[in-house]
């Protein structure tokens, strides 16, 4: 049967209403967001060509710092490289700068294996972090073509992996891999990524395994682990005289249900990391540009980076009214 055909005998759910708090700061940071204010620092024209290395052979003539700003310009802009070569020079003559500004063949060569030059976010005292995953697309027919005429793509999708800040919007760290890789193995690689403690880790209920617990626990050992049981999960034999955190998540649930387990462990914030991803398609988009996978996986930190320079300007603060 088709889906509308019981609408109206399926359960309604009212959907939640938000307010907007800082309307004013937040109207002026979506203004921020479309500025063409630049300013070039004389470190970064001091750094933008290599040094000599006193090696045999041509030297590279750009530093990798060139070849993330035009990276980082190109995503930021949704502009092929031509394109970012083109807007990177016409930049250079605004400003009056004599830099020379590498061609697209470099960027496209040299940003395959690039080292971004900083962490994506740091952050002061312990932080709250939200861990998801979510597909972008590399190239080829979609998953509908495919269900529908059963043809097989070379290539299709690829997973990104990352670790939120809730509170802040920032990413905190970023992993992509194939589809193949599951989710709860790349829990540990994410939190190596963050240098401060950990107060509280937020995941779905595919994150529910021992490997999840035992990272979180080799990184931060008193860091608090809120990850929903699965439906079939039954508390470990210690869990009365030692529970543990997914005992104690059990026990609740039990006395409670899952929705009062959610409201007395504030399990929806977990949805800010949906948000994040959400945030990430919308200003980096949902398709890569590049083909191979180490190239892929520097477009992702760099689109993380640009990312968290946007989020810098100003997020709105938001009050549930219904």
């Amino acid at each position: 049967m088709p889906y509308k055909a019981n609408e109206s005998h399926r359960h309604k759910i009212p959907k939640a209403r938000y307010r907007v708090e800082n309307w004013s700061d937040y109207d002026a940071a979506l203004r921020r967001c479309g500025d063409l204010t630049l300013w070039v620092t004389p470190e970064a024209i001091a750094a933008w060509t290599s040094p000599a290395t006193g090696r045999r052979g041509r030297p590279s003539r750009y530093s990798d710092l060139a070849i993330e700003t035009g990276l980082m310009l190109r995503l930021a802009f949704g502009r092929p490289w031509r394109q970012t070569e083109g807007l990177l020079g016409s930049l250079m003559r605004l400003l009056g700068l004599v830099l020379p500004v590498p061609d697209h063949t470099t960027f496209s060569r040299r940003s395959t294996n690039l080292e971004v030059a900083s962490a994506l976010a740091t952050t002061n005292g312990s932080v709250t972090v939200v861990i998801d995953s979510t597909g972008l697309k590399v190239f080829g027919k979609g998953e509908w073509h495919l269900e529908k005429h059963g043809n097989q793509a070379r290539r299709t999708w690829r997973k990104l992996h990352l670790a939120a800040d809730p509170d802040r919007g920032v990413i905190l760290a970023s992993e992509l891999t194939s589809n193949e890789e599951g989710d709860a193995s790349l829990v540990g690689p994410l939190l190596d990524q963050i240098a401060r403690p950990i107060g509280t880790v937020l995941a779905d209920g595919t994150y529910d395994c021992e490997p999840v617990y035992r990272a979180v626990a080799a990184h931060s050992p008193a860091a608090e682990v809120i990850i929903p049981p699965r439906a079939t999960a039954v508390p470990s034999d210690t869990a009365e005289s030692a529970p543990t955190q997914r005992d104690r998540h059990i026990q609740l649930i039990n006395e409670r249900g899952r929705l009062g387990w959610q409201r007395a462990v504030h399990y929806g914030r977990r949805s800010l990391g949906e948000v994040a991803m959400m945030r990430y398609k919308q200003l980096i988009g949902r398709n890569f540009r590049t083909r191979t996978l180490p190239a892929q996986k520097v477009e992702a930190t760099v689109g993380c980076k640009v990312m968290n320079i946007m989020t810098r300007l100003g997020m709105p603060t938001t009050r549930k009214v219904a």
